[in-house]
Protein backbone atom coordinates (compact mmCIF):
# COMPACT_ATOMS: atom_id res chain seq x y z
CA UNK A 1 0.00 0.00 0.00
CA UNK A 2 2.53 2.74 1.16
CA UNK A 3 4.13 1.78 -2.29
CA UNK A 4 1.42 2.68 -4.51
CA UNK A 5 0.46 5.76 -2.28
CA UNK A 6 4.59 6.60 -2.62
CA UNK A 7 3.51 6.47 -6.24
CA UNK A 8 0.73 8.74 -6.64
CA UNK A 9 2.52 11.27 -4.52
CA UNK A 10 5.68 11.42 -6.56
CA UNK A 11 3.28 11.56 -9.93
CA UNK A 12 1.00 14.76 -8.26
CA UNK A 13 4.51 16.43 -7.30
CA UNK A 14 6.22 16.10 -11.02
CA UNK A 15 2.88 17.42 -12.30
CA UNK A 16 -0.11 19.50 -9.97
CA UNK A 17 -2.43 18.36 -13.07
CA UNK A 18 -1.84 14.83 -12.15
CA UNK A 19 -3.95 14.95 -9.04
CA UNK A 20 -7.75 15.87 -11.08
CA UNK A 21 -6.84 12.60 -13.32
CA UNK A 22 -6.43 10.22 -10.37
CA UNK A 23 -9.14 11.51 -8.69
CA UNK A 24 -11.00 10.92 -11.67
CA UNK A 25 -9.96 7.79 -11.70
CA UNK A 26 -11.49 6.96 -8.42
CA UNK A 27 -14.83 7.98 -9.40
CA UNK A 28 -14.10 4.62 -11.20
CA UNK A 29 -12.99 2.97 -8.43
CA UNK A 30 -14.24 -1.25 -8.89
CA UNK A 31 -14.85 -0.41 -12.11
CA UNK A 32 -12.88 -1.75 -15.23
CA UNK A 33 -11.54 1.20 -17.12
CA UNK A 34 -10.56 1.71 -20.65
CA UNK A 35 -8.90 5.40 -22.38
CA UNK A 36 -12.78 5.70 -24.14
CA UNK A 37 -14.21 6.26 -20.50
CA UNK A 38 -11.85 8.80 -19.50
CA UNK A 39 -9.95 10.27 -22.08
CA UNK A 40 -12.06 13.76 -21.96
CA UNK A 41 -10.66 13.82 -18.29
CA UNK A 42 -7.34 12.47 -18.71
CA UNK A 43 -4.66 12.95 -21.57
CA UNK A 44 -3.23 10.17 -23.00
CA UNK A 45 0.16 10.82 -21.46
CA UNK A 46 -1.37 10.82 -18.12
CA UNK A 47 -2.86 7.45 -18.61
CA UNK A 48 0.34 6.20 -20.23
CA UNK A 49 2.19 7.69 -16.85
CA UNK A 50 -0.66 5.79 -14.55
CA UNK A 51 0.05 2.46 -16.36
CA UNK A 52 3.74 2.96 -16.11
CA UNK A 53 3.81 3.48 -12.68
CA UNK A 54 1.41 0.30 -11.66
CA UNK A 55 -1.24 2.87 -10.36
CA UNK A 56 -3.57 1.08 -13.25
CA UNK A 57 -2.93 -2.46 -13.68
CA UNK A 58 -4.47 -4.57 -16.73
CA UNK A 59 -8.25 -5.99 -15.67
CA UNK A 60 -10.01 -8.21 -18.67
CA UNK A 61 -9.84 -5.65 -21.71
CA UNK A 62 -9.51 -2.58 -19.50
CA UNK A 63 -7.69 -1.88 -16.66
CA UNK A 64 -8.23 -0.76 -12.93
CA UNK A 65 -6.35 0.74 -9.83
CA UNK A 66 -4.36 -1.03 -8.05
CA UNK A 67 -5.62 0.01 -4.52
CA UNK A 68 -7.91 2.52 -4.34
CA UNK A 69 -6.85 3.60 -0.17
CA UNK A 70 -3.68 3.58 -1.35
CA UNK A 71 -4.25 5.95 -3.89
CA UNK A 72 -6.02 8.17 -1.65
CA UNK A 73 -3.57 8.23 1.23
CA UNK A 74 -1.22 9.63 -1.85
CA UNK A 75 -3.58 12.01 -3.18
CA UNK A 76 -3.47 13.67 1.02
CA UNK A 77 -0.77 16.27 1.73
CA UNK A 78 1.01 14.72 4.04
CA UNK A 79 3.25 17.79 5.16
CA UNK A 80 6.35 15.70 3.16
CA UNK A 81 5.34 13.87 0.30
CA UNK A 82 8.66 14.44 -1.91
CA UNK A 83 10.17 11.79 0.16
CA UNK A 84 9.47 8.47 1.85
CA UNK A 85 11.68 5.68 3.08
CA UNK A 86 11.74 2.12 1.51
CA UNK A 87 9.77 0.03 2.13
CA UNK A 88 11.36 -2.99 1.48
CA UNK A 89 12.16 -5.44 3.74
CA UNK A 90 15.89 -6.64 3.88
CA UNK A 91 16.33 -10.11 5.12
CA UNK A 92 18.59 -10.85 8.08
CA UNK A 93 22.22 -10.13 6.74
CA UNK A 94 23.20 -13.53 9.11
CA UNK A 95 21.34 -15.51 7.41
CA UNK A 96 24.02 -14.95 4.13
CA UNK A 97 26.47 -16.02 6.91
CA UNK A 98 29.08 -18.43 5.99
CA UNK A 99 29.86 -21.77 7.81
CA UNK A 100 32.86 -23.47 9.10
CA UNK A 101 32.37 -25.96 6.20
CA UNK A 102 31.90 -23.04 3.47
CA UNK A 103 35.17 -22.11 4.71
CA UNK A 104 36.93 -24.92 4.41
CA UNK A 105 35.54 -25.59 0.97
CA UNK A 106 36.75 -22.37 -0.52
CA UNK A 107 40.47 -22.76 1.19
CA UNK A 108 40.95 -26.21 -0.73
CA UNK A 109 39.59 -24.39 -3.37
CA UNK A 110 41.89 -21.64 -3.45
CA UNK A 111 44.92 -23.91 -2.74
CA UNK A 112 43.70 -26.66 -5.35
CA UNK A 113 43.34 -23.37 -7.72
CA UNK A 114 47.00 -22.91 -7.65
CA UNK A 115 47.36 -26.34 -9.50
CA UNK A 116 47.13 -24.29 -12.32
CA UNK A 117 50.52 -22.52 -11.86
CA UNK A 118 52.25 -24.59 -9.15
CA UNK A 119 53.57 -28.05 -10.44
CA UNK A 120 54.03 -30.21 -7.43
CA UNK A 121 50.12 -29.67 -7.03
CA UNK A 122 48.90 -30.45 -10.49
CA UNK A 123 51.14 -33.56 -10.21
CA UNK A 124 49.72 -34.68 -7.31
CA UNK A 125 45.96 -33.59 -7.85
CA UNK A 126 46.04 -35.56 -11.42
CA UNK A 127 47.23 -38.98 -10.19
CA UNK A 128 44.55 -38.87 -7.38
CA UNK A 129 41.63 -38.42 -9.48
CA UNK A 130 43.01 -40.53 -12.17
CA UNK A 131 42.21 -43.52 -9.82
CA UNK A 132 38.50 -42.70 -10.61
CA UNK A 133 38.35 -41.59 -13.89
CA UNK A 134 41.22 -43.51 -15.17
CA UNK A 135 39.06 -46.57 -16.22
CA UNK A 136 36.34 -43.92 -17.57
CA UNK A 137 39.32 -42.45 -19.60
CA UNK A 138 40.13 -46.37 -21.13
CA UNK A 139 36.66 -46.96 -22.32
CA UNK A 140 36.08 -43.43 -23.87
CA UNK A 141 37.95 -41.24 -26.42
CA UNK A 142 39.37 -38.25 -24.05
CA UNK A 143 37.16 -36.50 -25.91
CA UNK A 144 33.95 -38.10 -24.88
CA UNK A 145 35.11 -37.90 -21.47
CA UNK A 146 35.54 -34.28 -21.03
CA UNK A 147 31.93 -34.53 -22.46
CA UNK A 148 31.11 -36.43 -19.71
CA UNK A 149 32.81 -34.65 -17.32
CA UNK A 150 30.88 -31.35 -18.60
CA UNK A 151 27.90 -33.47 -18.41
CA UNK A 152 28.69 -34.35 -14.93
CA UNK A 153 30.42 -30.68 -13.48
CA UNK A 154 27.61 -28.63 -14.80
CA UNK A 155 24.73 -31.09 -13.35
CA UNK A 156 26.70 -30.40 -9.59
CA UNK A 157 26.70 -26.87 -10.90
CA UNK A 158 22.55 -26.45 -10.96
CA UNK A 159 21.97 -28.35 -7.82
CA UNK A 160 24.34 -26.37 -5.90
CA UNK A 161 23.01 -22.99 -7.01
CA UNK A 162 19.46 -24.36 -6.61
CA UNK A 163 20.01 -25.56 -2.96
CA UNK A 164 22.14 -22.72 -1.61
CA UNK A 165 21.15 -19.85 -3.44
CA UNK A 166 18.24 -17.68 -1.58
CA UNK A 167 17.06 -16.30 -4.94
CA UNK A 168 13.96 -14.72 -2.63
CA UNK A 169 16.20 -12.77 -0.63
CA UNK A 170 18.42 -11.76 -3.85
CA UNK A 171 14.67 -10.18 -5.54
CA UNK A 172 14.14 -8.43 -2.10
CA UNK A 173 18.25 -6.61 -2.50
CA UNK A 174 17.22 -5.82 -6.30
CA UNK A 175 13.99 -4.57 -5.60
CA UNK A 176 15.20 -2.13 -2.39
CA UNK A 177 18.04 -0.37 -5.37
CA UNK A 178 15.01 -0.36 -7.57
CA UNK A 179 12.79 1.57 -5.38
CA UNK A 180 16.07 4.09 -4.60
CA UNK A 181 16.20 4.64 -8.31
CA UNK A 182 12.88 5.27 -8.71
CA UNK A 183 12.45 7.65 -6.16
CA UNK A 184 15.64 9.29 -6.92
CA UNK A 185 15.04 9.78 -10.73
CA UNK A 186 11.12 11.73 -8.88
CA UNK A 187 12.88 13.59 -6.78
CA UNK A 188 15.49 14.95 -9.70
CA UNK A 189 12.51 15.49 -12.24
CA UNK A 190 10.84 17.92 -9.36
CA UNK A 191 14.42 19.38 -8.52
CA UNK A 192 14.06 18.60 -4.97
CA UNK A 193 17.43 18.88 -3.19
CA UNK A 194 16.45 17.76 0.36
CA UNK A 195 14.78 14.64 -1.13
CA UNK A 196 17.74 13.87 -2.92
CA UNK A 197 20.02 14.00 0.10
CA UNK A 198 17.87 11.44 1.87
CA UNK A 199 17.74 9.54 -0.54
CA UNK A 200 21.58 9.40 -1.77
CA UNK A 201 22.13 8.93 2.10
CA UNK A 202 20.17 5.76 1.77
CA UNK A 203 21.75 4.72 -1.55
CA UNK A 204 24.78 4.71 0.39
CA UNK A 205 23.85 2.53 3.06
CA UNK A 206 22.09 -0.26 0.51
CA UNK A 207 25.39 -0.12 -1.12
CA UNK A 208 26.57 -1.65 1.84
CA UNK A 209 24.00 -4.17 1.92
CA UNK A 210 24.92 -5.44 -1.44
CA UNK A 211 28.20 -6.91 0.46
CA UNK A 212 25.31 -9.55 1.94
CA UNK A 213 24.18 -10.20 -1.70
CA UNK A 214 27.70 -10.69 -3.04
CA UNK A 215 27.88 -13.26 -0.16
CA UNK A 216 25.21 -15.37 -1.18
CA UNK A 217 26.51 -15.36 -4.90
CA UNK A 218 29.57 -16.28 -3.79
CA UNK A 219 29.29 -19.20 -1.34
CA UNK A 220 28.05 -21.60 -3.94
CA UNK A 221 31.28 -20.88 -5.78
CA UNK A 222 33.34 -22.16 -3.75
CA UNK A 223 31.31 -25.72 -3.70
CA UNK A 224 31.53 -26.02 -7.68
CA UNK A 225 35.04 -24.96 -7.75
CA UNK A 226 35.32 -27.71 -4.82
CA UNK A 227 34.85 -30.44 -8.01
CA UNK A 228 35.66 -28.35 -10.92
CA UNK A 229 38.79 -27.36 -10.20
CA UNK A 230 40.29 -30.57 -9.41
CA UNK A 231 38.64 -32.03 -12.68
CA UNK A 232 40.24 -29.40 -14.88
CA UNK A 233 43.82 -29.95 -13.01
CA UNK A 234 42.98 -34.12 -14.24
CA UNK A 235 42.03 -32.94 -17.94
CA UNK A 236 45.25 -30.38 -17.73
CA UNK A 237 47.45 -33.23 -16.23
CA UNK A 238 45.79 -36.19 -18.33
CA UNK A 239 46.90 -34.21 -21.74
CA UNK A 240 50.23 -33.59 -20.41
CA UNK A 241 50.23 -37.50 -20.85
CA UNK A 242 49.41 -37.69 -24.59
CA UNK A 243 52.06 -37.01 -27.07
CA UNK A 244 49.47 -36.34 -29.82
CA UNK A 245 46.53 -34.64 -29.55
CA UNK A 246 43.19 -35.91 -29.77
CA UNK A 247 40.93 -34.87 -32.92
CA UNK A 248 37.52 -33.57 -33.11
CA UNK A 249 35.59 -30.50 -35.06
CA UNK A 250 34.35 -27.85 -32.95
CA UNK A 251 31.71 -25.48 -34.15
CA UNK A 252 33.09 -22.73 -36.16
CA UNK A 253 36.08 -23.72 -35.68
CA UNK A 254 36.38 -27.11 -37.48
CA UNK A 255 38.87 -29.75 -37.89
CA UNK A 256 41.46 -29.06 -34.44
CA UNK A 257 43.39 -31.35 -32.05
CA UNK A 258 42.31 -30.89 -28.11
CA UNK A 259 46.13 -30.09 -27.23
CA UNK A 260 46.13 -27.19 -30.07
CA UNK A 261 45.12 -23.44 -29.07
CA UNK A 262 42.33 -21.77 -30.61
CA UNK A 263 42.90 -17.82 -31.01
CA UNK A 264 46.30 -18.07 -29.95
CA UNK A 265 45.70 -18.43 -26.02
CA UNK A 266 42.78 -20.91 -25.64
CA UNK A 267 43.04 -24.28 -25.63
CA UNK A 268 40.56 -26.23 -27.58
CA UNK A 269 39.78 -28.55 -24.57
CA UNK A 270 38.50 -25.80 -22.94
CA UNK A 271 36.33 -24.62 -25.40
CA UNK A 272 34.74 -28.09 -26.39
CA UNK A 273 34.24 -28.57 -22.23
CA UNK A 274 32.62 -25.20 -21.93
CA UNK A 275 30.44 -25.72 -24.94
CA UNK A 276 29.58 -28.79 -23.27
CA UNK A 277 29.02 -27.64 -20.04
CA UNK A 278 26.49 -24.57 -20.73
CA UNK A 279 24.53 -26.77 -23.39
CA UNK A 280 23.86 -29.76 -20.76
CA UNK A 281 23.00 -27.79 -17.97
CA UNK A 282 20.79 -25.66 -19.63
CA UNK A 283 19.19 -29.05 -20.53
CA UNK A 284 18.71 -30.39 -16.76
CA UNK A 285 17.58 -26.90 -15.60
CA UNK A 286 14.87 -26.94 -18.34
CA UNK A 287 14.41 -30.44 -17.64
CA UNK A 288 14.43 -30.44 -13.94
CA UNK A 289 13.03 -27.07 -13.18
CA UNK A 290 15.62 -25.42 -11.15
CA UNK A 291 15.67 -21.53 -11.10
CA UNK A 292 19.45 -19.83 -10.62
CA UNK A 293 18.41 -16.41 -11.86
CA UNK A 294 16.20 -14.05 -9.20
CA UNK A 295 12.37 -13.31 -9.73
Amino acid sequence: MARTAEKVRDLVAGDPEMRDAVTTLLDHEGETIEWRDVNESLTSGQWGRLIEKGVLEEAGDGFRLVDPDAVREGLTDDGDPAYEGSDVELPDDDDTGWTTYDKAAGILSLVMMTGYYYHPIRSTVGPAIDLLLGPLNGLLPFFVVVMVLAVCTGFWTSIIQANLMDFDKMSVYQERMQDIQERQKAARERGDEEALDRIQSEQMEAMGDQLGMFKMQFRPMVWIMLLTIPVFLWMYWKLGQIDQGVELILPLIGHTHLKDTVGGFVPAWIIWYFLCSMGFSQIVRKGLGIQTTPT
